[in-house]
């Protein structure tokens, strides 16, 4: 990022990028701030969310290795969708909180994760009531008087959701019944049907009788249900859903038979995507090399393997972004530095020192200190962007910006201790560094 560019930048989005950086985390947002070495994806996945916009639906699976920047790359890609006023929910899967087997569970933390550019998880409410508020204006449009209003509202919900209620009845029946308990002043009984229609388990049953609604959701009705709110989406106008299955390489390590369950799950969800019946959706799913070529992972599925083939055998510079799966390459020393300098560049635009820390944190000292936590972490700087960018900010920039007379060259000796790792890093390093504990 060039130092006009960093200056450019308001304070509350610097705050936050790198408030995240010094715990550790990837940025909730301003990932377009340290976007280095995407720009090569950008015309592939513009074009991507333009097809999803105008009705159709993409699927799409980033393969990388521990610290290429996966989470990164979804957050990014989330952003731009934002951009395009998608609505955007990030899904981390597990064995025991999200199994990917079980999809009513999957839809649920969709609707908990859901957000948009103006509301954050679970912006599920503010998406109903701008689809209502949409109708309302529609049927008014349409000539109708306050009197008809409520009637019409309800016809054009019941033609709305016509392709829907084929497969999940419920979720028009439930939306009705959202309507009606707010238009009687009955808060509790509206936020428990929104809560069943979200896929919450344990709904009162007074208020799913009022509603007319039974049970709880099941797999199969989890597929309608990603229907009926596609098209709420659409019609509230949210012209595309962007959903990030994140970590999917976790079906490595759980028992033969859930992963199998999970790998023809993950099957089904592709021929749907494909076969037009989630128009607006862009599913992106995210794994490591060996989830995709290994034998306890996608191979195990021989119709599974077949739909996300994808050709790497020839110099990544010729990867196709346009595949159905793409790849990650990685940091090296280089684009870690470059990554360390526009860190340094934007956090400097709102530093107390700025000239300070330009002159004290220079690219050479940057280049130096990535070259230190990579060598730290037995020369694999792969796996060292996010333990290089907490160290940069946390023991550097701020002690540079609040100390006059600190030096890092002098004062700062790189330590990493064991307890600073992540579970996934201590493995990746374990074999190859002593660690300072």
């Amino acid at each position: 990022m060039s130092t006009a560019r960093s200056n450019q930048v308001s304070a509350v989005r610097r705050r936050a990028v790198i408030d995240a950086l010094r715990r550790g985390a990837v940025p909730e947002s301003g990932l377009d701030l340290l976007a280095t070495g995407l720009d090569r994806f950008e015309a592939a996945l513009d074009g991507e969310l333009n097809t999803v916009a105008s009705g159709g639906s993409v699927f799409k699976a980033v393969r990388g290795e521990y610290g290429s920047g996966k989470t990164f790359f979804t957050r990014w890609l989330g952003e731009r969708a934002k951009r395009r006023n998608f609505a955007v929910a990030e899904i981390q899967i597990s064995e025991t909180e999200t199994p990917l087997h079980r999809l009513e569970t999957v839809y649920r933390r969709l609707t908990e994760r859901l957000t948009t550019a103006s509301f954050p998880p679970s912006a599920l409410r503010p998406v109903v009531d701008a689809w209502f508020y949409a109708l309302e204006e529609d049927a008014l449009a349409a000539g109708a008087s306050e009197e008809d209003l409520p009637g019409e509202v309800d016809r054009l919900l019941t033609a709305r959701l016509v392709e829907v209620s084929r497969q999940a009845q419920s979720f028009a029946t439930a939306l009705r019944g959202y309507r009606a308990a707010l238009t009687a002043g009955d808060e509790a009984t509206a936020a428990a049907v929104l809560a069943w229609l979200g896929g919450q388990p344990h709904v009162a049953a007074a208020a799913r009788s009022s509603a007319g609604v039974r049970g709880n959701l099941d797999h199969f009705g989890a597929l309608g249900f990603v229907q009926g709110l596609l098209t709420v989406l659409r019609d509230g106008g949210h012209p595309g859903l962007l959903v990030v299955l994140d970590e999917v390489e976790t079906l490595q390590r759980v028992r033969t038979d859930v992963r199998d369950k999970a790998l023809n799950a993950l099957r089904q969800l592709i021929d749907e995507v494909h076969a037009g019946r989630f128009p607006g959706l862009y599913l992106v799913i995210t794994g490591t090399p060996s989830f995709y070529d290994g034998r306890q992972g996608v191979q195990r599925l021989a119709p599974l393997a077949q739909r996300l083939a994808t050709d790497f055998t020839t110099d990544p510079r010729f990867d196709n972004p346009r595949a159905v799966q793409v790849r990650l390459p990685g940091f090296t020393l280089e684009s870690l530095t470059g990554l360390g300098i526009t860190i340094r560049d934007l956090y400097a635009a709102g530093a107390d020192a700025p000239d300070r820390i330009k002159s004290l944190a220079d690219d050479a000292y940057i280049a130096d200190l990535a070259r230190a936590v990579g060598g730290a972490l037995g020369g694999k700087v792969g796996v060292a962007p996010r333990l290089f960018l907490k160290k940069l900010v946390g023991d550097v920039l701020d002690r540079i910006d609040q100390f006059a007379d600190f030096d890092p060259r002098v004062h700062y000796k790189l330590t990493v201790s064991g307890t600073e790792l992540t579970e996934v890093e201590r493995n990746l390093t374990a074999d190859d560094i002593d660690l300072d504990v």
